[in-house]
């Protein structure tokens, strides 16, 4: 209503408005590179072949309509920008009509907030989403430093993620483990398949370490014991190209439990990669077609990995951190028995709610990282300093 009251009476721009305009723009990056990827698209979608490729079709549709939207936000922060600066100098012009004063005065606050909610929402469309946020997830927990506790503690993670994923609505499909003479796992690996899954567990990689008293501590000393988790994302065979030269096939007689069937067959499969050195085995299943499927799908995963975190050290190594980067040379998290206690340590979160979230209450702590995740992405973005990590508090160490 200002503006067309503004028009009515002929109150015009100055020189100074335009400066505050622009200074405020200036706080968002350049719309222009969006423009022309949405231009690009655009063409694109025009092409007679364009629905040849199902699947790329529908990459490029989502990826023209977020942009879309993207630079329609962008306008109207440009437009309520305009808006502002007319209302803030109007307020204070002391020559203008005490009702014009006034309507700009009431106008001001709800134009910031409009502001800054389109703002933010500009921001957030300008970081783009990872490719493989959508995927399945193979997840890898291995015992670490710490015997048969580690091992134990190794089960507990296991049980944590199953019960995050059924709440969730995932499905957890068993691919290859190891068990331990007291029943823990040396190595668990599962796939969960279900929708975002790889967004919401791509932060659980790294060192996951456990103190508490072991059952066979006679004494009540407390022992630190340590877990590692992998988590990959599904890859399919379009995503990773295997060169069957390139694989070096072994089978064998699988051990361990599983009755008859599973000890006199040569199911067990076991996968060399040789270019990268990386090693597969399944024998989960009495199937050696099975277990060879299986592992083929850990080694596709894997090796899918593998190149997005070269690509992240390549293209983003200034925003690298522990979260995301898999790198297990440090812990990532606590979980402290006596103090039932919590800390993950890249943000400095703290809980004291742990036997909830063994239970798989692991919301809390996932929407921490996805938003300490998300100001990280928004200082690099408009250049800024990221926040400040914290050092995980309670004097942990």
């Amino acid at each position: 209503m200002l503006v067309a009251i503004l028009g009515a009476t002929g109150w015009s721009r100055n020189s100074q408005i335009s400066t505050l305009f622009t200074r405020q723009m200036d706080e968002l990056p350049d719309i222009l590179p969006f423009q022309r990827r949405l231009d690009e698209l655009s063409a694109q979608m025009a092409e007679a072949s364009f629905y040849a490729l199902p699947r790329r079709a529908a990459e490029v549709t989502r990826e023209h309509q977020r942009l879309t939207q993207l630079v329609s936000d962008h306008r109207q922060v440009g437009r309520i920008e305009r808006e502002l600066a007319e209302a803030r100098e109007l307020e204070r012009d002391s020559a203008a009509y005490t009702l014009l004063r006034e309507l700009a005065l009431a106008e001001i606050p709800e134009l910031e907030r409009a502001r800054g909610r389109l703002r933010e929402a500009v921001l957030q469309a300008m970081i783009p989403p990872e490719a493989s946020d959508s995927r399945n997830t193979v997840m890898e927990i291995r015992a670490g430093t710490g015997g048969d506790e580690a091992s134990l503690f190794a089960a507990e993670l296991f049980r944590m993620y199953s019960k995050y994923a059924d709440g969730r609505g995932w499905r957890i499909q068993p691919m290859s483990s190891s068990v331990s003479e007291r029943g823990g796992f040396k190595e668990v690996i599962f796939l969960i398949t279900g929708d975002n899954v790889y967004r919401y567990l791509k932060f659980e990689s790294g060192v996951h370490r456990v103190q508490r008293v072991p059952v066979t501590e006679a004494n009540g000393r407390i022992h630190t014991s340590t877990v590692t988790v992998a988590v990959l994302p599904e890859a399919e065979e379009v995503d990773v190209e295997i060169n069957p030269q390139d694989l070096e096939i072994t089978v064998s007689r699988a051990s361990g439990p599983g009755g008859q069937g599973v000890n006199t067959t040569d199911s067990a499969v076991q996968i060399l990669h040789r270019p990268t050195g990386l090693i597969v085995s399944c024998a989960d299943e009495r199937s050696q077609l099975k277990n060879k499927a299986r592992a083929m799908t850990v080694l596709r995963s894997r090796l899918l990995k593998r190149r997005e975190e070269e690509e992240r050290a390549r293209y983003a190594a200034t925003r690298r951190s522990q979260i995301g980067s898999g790198d297990r040379s440090e812990r990532i998290r606590t979980y402290n028995f006596p103090q039932n206690r919590l800390t993950d340590h890249r943000i400095g979160l703290t809980l004291y709610n742990l036997p909830q979230v063994l239970e798989g209450e692991l919301e809390e702590v996932v929407q921490a990282l996805q938003q300490a995740d998300f100001q990280e992405k928004m200082a690099a973005l408009v250049g800024g300093s990221p926040p400040v990590r914290g050092s995980g508090g309670d004097g942990d160490s």
